[in-house]
């Protein structure tokens, strides 16, 4: 039997009815490399997650898509070419991608379905028995035709999964930031004319979680002197993007141990008190951490930790998710700072390009990295805020996507 796919929607009256269409391939590709492994658990993905995205516009684009794009329409729509306006900033490039965004669009309570179509489908073809050739040309064609599936089937599971997480942003009526372009009839460059979303941001973490979000806040943030959050500050898009792209790793992070936190609190089965191996280092905290990428994801330590017999001064038992983090070994740690799949990752650079477009970066006759064409922008500390708490959010999105779509369709590399 052909493989079927979820290709669009009709309306007559108040129904709504999947339209199923045979499935087409895509002749999209990127590559991406990562380093899975950080160097330094300890300060949570403080090191080799910043170093790692020096530059986040790595993705190559592949072959446009542009006659393949699936087209969308409710019956006894006019013949204009208005659409609504998109949910998210990144534009999605596979067929797959492209009609889940439609749908999203259209009518966001059919994505689950949609989505489950795709991932059996996939699955179908993974299942379905392989013809072998013993030419060697036959050979070499059918491995390049391998490769261009892969490399397919590996931009339709990134766009399923960021798909997933639009539909979560939506789920809490939060509207995602769009591109970050500075706007001509501002002198002063600021960008954040965005609406307030704070409190919607704040509910989709535990109150657990969000403490320790508040800590890493404040880190960004810094010293405001007493300011009020309507003062701007000028900061380069780079290390904005930066920013962006690591507090998604810190939500994808908080989310990961949050879980097996509130596990282990349901069971009565978290320990009892910290230990001398586990002190946490009690380093100021640098004037200026928002200049300091390096210090952003330092957890730092509560009055009630005691400096010279690190245990729990005020308490025997860990209560709190940041006693808990602190209570971690160094392996626990840096397992629970790893990403998944490449398929995350990628995402993770694609939705920072989405919001900060590709950084003009360029390697001198030295060997240094010029960015003097890097673009300076306005944000208030309210805007920067907001950034931060988005960019969390799509990493605890992202982790909570990811699972459900391993658990439908296996992906990860063990």
């Amino acid at each position: 039997m052909a493989n079927m796919v979820i290709q669009g929607t009709m309306i007559n009256g108040d129904a709504a009815a999947l339209v199923v269409l045979p499935l087409f391939s895509s002749f999209s590709g990127s590559s991406f490399r990562f380093c899975r492994r950080f160097a330094n658990p300890t300060f949570l993905l403080s090191n080799g997650i910043l170093k790692s995205f020096n530059s986040f516009g790595f993705l190559k684009v592949g072959i446009k898509l542009e006659k393949y794009r699936p087209k969308v329409r409710a019956s006894g729509a006019s013949n204009d070419d208005t659409t609504p306006p998109p949910v998210a900033p990144l534009e999605l490039e596979s067929p797959t991608g492209q009609l889940l965004s439609q749908i999203l669009q259209t009518h966001p309570h059919l994505l689950p379905a949609a989505v489950d179509q795709h991932l059996e489908n996939l699955q179908a073809e993974r299942d379905s028995p392989k013809e072998e050739d013993s030419s060697q040309t036959q050979n070499l064609l059918y491995k390049r035709i391998a490769e261009v599936k892969e490399k397919e089937k590996k931009k339709t599971l990134e766009e399923i999964i960021y798909c997933l997480v639009v539909q979560d942003f939506l789920k809490y009526k939060i509207m995602m930031i769009p591109l970050i372009s500075v706007p001509t009839d501002d002198p002063t460059g600021k960008v954040d004319a965005w609406p307030n979303q704070e409190q919607k941001l704040e509910s989709v973490h535990s109150s657990e979680a969000f403490e320790m979000i508040q800590n890493h806040l404040s880190l960004v943030l810094g010293e405001r002197d007493g300011g009020p959050l309507s003062n701007t500050v000028q900061i380069s898009k780079l290390k904005l993007g930066k920013l962006y792209a690591a507090s998604i790793m810190y939500g994808y992070f908080l989310k990961r141990v949050d879980e097996r936190f509130q596990l282990e609190r349901s069971m009565k089965t978290l320990p009892k008190s910290l230990n001398k191996a586990q002190e946490v280092s009690r380093e100021p905290l640098p004037e200026s951490p928002f200049w300091d990428q390096d210090s952003l994801f330092r957890i730092p330590p509560d009055d009630d930790i005691d400096d010279t017999e690190g245990v729990l001064s005020n308490s025997a038992e860990v209560n709190t998710l940041k006693e808990y983090v602190m209570y971690l070994d160094a392996d626990t740690l840096q397992k629970y700072a790893t990403i998944r799949s490449k398929e995350a990752i990628s995402l993770i650079e694609r939705q920072t390009q989405a919001l900060f477009g590709r950084p003009d970066i360029k390697i001198a006759e030295d060997g240094s990295i010029d960015m003097s064409n890097d673009e300076v922008i306005g944000i208030s500390f309210s805007g920067l805020g907001l950034l931060v708490l988005e960019a969390v959010a799509f990493g605890s999105f992202l982790w909570d996507a990811e699972g459900y779509v391993e658990s439908k369709y296996h992906f990860f590399k063990i």
